[in-house]
């Protein structure tokens, strides 16, 4: 309507005021460039070429499914060129996958990353990730949840529908709407097999339980893949990139004691992921800002130091 319109062009406005002004030589423009509204001032930058090996690189561990997507698009560049040369090629695979694992362990990571490759390769038309779980999906009554839930996967058509903990749409007794929801949702993927991939995320233990609770549904799930906890290496190296990323670095002693940090989550269920590990950073993070606060003139290396003290108490 109307009123989108004006808001629309009101922030380009300011955008173009607050590039003007950052640009400098306000002075000396002219009267055409003050009234030049440009693509960035409507929050539309060019997109960089996609890369698919850069940013498969960023991710640690997660080795078995980072080699299906790599497979994955080699056979769609082949199917492509058979296509381009009138070769008969039979269709594409059922692309819905089952991501098993704890929180924290990069599923959604790699989903995003799968997202961009679809959409760069053109079997996805805007390659997003739409995010939802149980709640987002299943009703209080009679009749909702199919609307809720096609509402759902309304929003995902073009890119990635990702159930979170999937498996709770079986948990609910008699009467429940759970099973509402993924016979709407299975419908769904057949009518839109062509522009939408659904990936269902949880527990491994639940989500092969949660496979039997539906005949159509391991069918529809040909692809699964297990994210393991992170060892300690890889832990250690996901920590590196996150203090790099922060343009920080660590003593000596302060990777030792991070090290020592790190240690008793190794094969913890609830602490071996990236998650844990991002939460410690953070928190030596605020621990060495509070730390150089109360020093009166920190030297540079001192500024961007984290030390054995930093990391000491854990998360």
């Amino acid at each position: 309507n109307g009123r989108l319109v004006r808001n629309v062009v009101e922030e380009a406005r300011r955008k173009q005021s607050r590039r003007l002004m950052n640009d400098g030589g306000m002075d000396t423009l002219t009267s055409e460039e003050l009234r030049l509204l440009i693509p960035k001032d409507f929050g539309y930058t060019e997109q960089e070429q996609f890369d698919l090996e850069k940013e498969l690189s960023k991710i640690v561990g997660n080795e078995k499914v980072k080699d299906f997507i790599r497979q994955l698009a080699a056979q769609i560049k082949v199917q492509k060129l058979r296509k381009q040369q009138g070769i008969k090629s039979p269709s594409g695979q059922t692309l819905h996958i089952i991501f098993s694992g704890d929180p924290g362990t990069g599923k959604t990571t790699i989903a995003r990353i799968l997202g961009h490759m679809l959409k760069d390769l053109g079997v996805l038309k805007s390659g997003h990730l739409i995010e939802t779980d149980r709640s987002g999906l299943v009703a209080g009554y009679t009749g909702q949840t199919a609307e809720k839930t096609n509402d759902i996967i309304s929003q995902a058509l073009g890119g990635i529908l990702f159930i979170d903990e999937a498996y709770a749409l079986a948990s609910g007794g008699p009467g429940d709407f759970g099973k509402e929801a993924i016979d709407t949702l299975v419908k769904g993927m057949e009518d839109h097999r062509d522009n939408l991939l659904v990936i269902l995320a949880g527990y491994e233990e639940d989500m092969e339980q949660f496979l039997q609770t539906n005949a159509g549904l391991r069918s529809r799930f040909p692809n699964k893949f297990n994210f393991e906890n992170y060892s300690l290496v890889e832990m250690l190296k996901i920590a590196q990139i996150i203090i790099k990323n922060k343009g920080l670095k660590v003593s000596k002693g302060g990777f030792q004691t991070l090290k020592n940090e790190l240690l008793p989550a190794v094969g913890n269920r609830e602490a071996g992921n990236g998650r844990f590990v991002r939460n410690l950073i953070e928190k030596a993070d605020r621990n060495q800002n509070l730390r150089i606060s109360k020093m009166e003139n920190p030297s540079k290396e001192e500024l961007i130091t984290l030390i054995s003290d930093d990391f000491k108490g854990g998360v």
